[in-house]
């Protein structure tokens, strides 16, 4: 399924699934999103081969923009964002915010779990349709879960 967007007034966006021909873009988006956090190579692989996992890609002229990983585990009652990146001159226009609904529409679970550094946590202050947020603090990461409306 396609998505199409507006995000600044002007530039059209698309969010589309996204596969193994994704790679390389992916890689390098990886790279730029995430310095020397970025995922190594066979995760890589992996996101984009494992048949549960619901991944999608933000394009704009032809450019993988962004990237969202979610990874169901329908028997815990949860799923996990596994990754969400948006390049860094692409930021501050809602990109991220659109793959995560993307990315929570196609996910059953209940609840949705993000894990992020501490010191990133400002950047996840969007809000969702169907969900209202519960933020716990740990020392190193924020779960963030959702309540069915």
């Amino acid at each position: 399924m396609r998505e199409a967007f507006i995000v600044d007034g002007v530039s059209p966006m698309e969010i589309v699934a996204a596969n193994f021909l994704d790679l390389n873009a992916l890689n390098r988006l990886e790279r730029r999103c995430f310095g020397a956090d970025a995922w190594p190579l066979l995760d890589l692989i992996a996101v984009l081969t494992l048949r549960e996992v619901v991944r999608l890609k933000a394009v704009e002229h032809g450019q993988m923009i962004g990237f969202i990983a979610g990874d169901p585990r329908p028997t815990q009652g949860f799923a996990w964002i596994a990754t969400v990146g948006v390049a860094p001159e692409f930021r501050r226009r809602g990109v991220g915010r659109l793959l995560l609904r993307a990315c929570e529409a196609r996910l059953t679970t209940p609840t949705l779990r993000l894990s992020v550094r501490m010191t990133n946590r400002g950047r996840f202050g969007c809000t969702r349709k169907k969900a209202t947020l519960a933020w716990t603090c740990f020392r190193t990461t924020i779960a963030m879960g959702r309540q069915q409306s």
